[in-house]
């Protein structure tokens, strides 16, 4: 069974090249455009972790709206940060040790944070073929 990562980004680029890895990673990724349809979305289905955009202008609190609802996301939650240079947003990562992949390095480091974050991967189920 795929895992499923909801991923609340509104840039085209950066969502391309996070359906990209998350294919790789063998999960299916779900958009949401706002932390008002993520929160909708998070109630009506479940997720093993949330990607979102930490400039989103909620993001604090989309975040922690997301683990009140389902509460099994506590700790699977990966921001996508850029450049972070404000006291406010530095101290947030710092006290919640939020896990968070910078822009600049997606393609690198988005892989292995997904995967520390969800744990290692499902075993495929093997279809028995006749020889």
């Amino acid at each position: 069974m795929r895992r499923k990562v909801l991923v609340i980004e509104d840039e085209p680029s950066i969502r391309n090249v996070v359906y990209l890895l998350l294919g790789a990673l063998e999960c299916d990724g779900e958009v949401a455009h706002s932390g008002r349809q993520a929160l909708a979305m998070i109630r009506r289905e479940a997720f093993d972790a949330v990607l979102l955009d930490l400039r989103a202008s909620d993001a604090p609190q989309v975040a922690h709206k997301i683990c009140e609802v389902q509460p099994s996301l506590m700790g699977r939650i990966l921001f996508i940060t850029g450049h972070v240079s404000d006291p406010e947003t530095i101290d947030l990562i710092e006290k919640n040790s939020t896990k968070c992949v910078r822009r600049a390095r997606l393609m690198h480091d988005l892989w292995d944070r997904l995967s520390d974050l969800m744990g290692p991967a499902r075993p495929a189920r093997q279809s028995s073929q006749a020889h």
